[in-house]
């Protein structure tokens, strides 16, 4: 099965730039667990960071407006694509993750 793996954090962008070379090491460390942890039991398909939200356009019918779509101060930082056996595999790996709040939403084939 196919997840989407959203990474959020209150301020996240903010947060991270404050943070010291070693806090942001630390987080690529986690990373690096999570993705080896993964690999382990499936596969990752793709992984990125995302823009500041203020770089954002969202289309709703034939308008766009600038900024993100959600009124939150959850910001998504970054994703993963992974193929595992199963979301509770996905759910166990997450956990690796260093960011307050993660979702796993599972990819529908089409």
């Amino acid at each position: 099965m196919k997840f989407l793996v959203l990474m959020a954090e209150e301020d996240h962008f903010d947060r991270w730039e404050a943070a010291s070379e070693e806090q942001q090491q630390a987080f690529f460390d986690g990373l690096a667990a999570f993705t080896a942890a993964v690999r382990d039991r499936g596969e990752v398909l793709a992984g990125e960071a995302l823009a500041r939200p203020e770089r954002a356009v969202t289309v709703r019918g034939d308008a766009s407006t600038a900024g993100p779509y959600a009124e939150t101060v959850e910001q998504v930082g970054g994703f993963y694509v992974v193929e595992l056996p199963s979301q509770e595999d996905a759910v166990e790996l997450a956990r690796l993750l260093d960011v307050p709040s993660v979702e796993i939403r599972p990819i529908l084939e089409m």
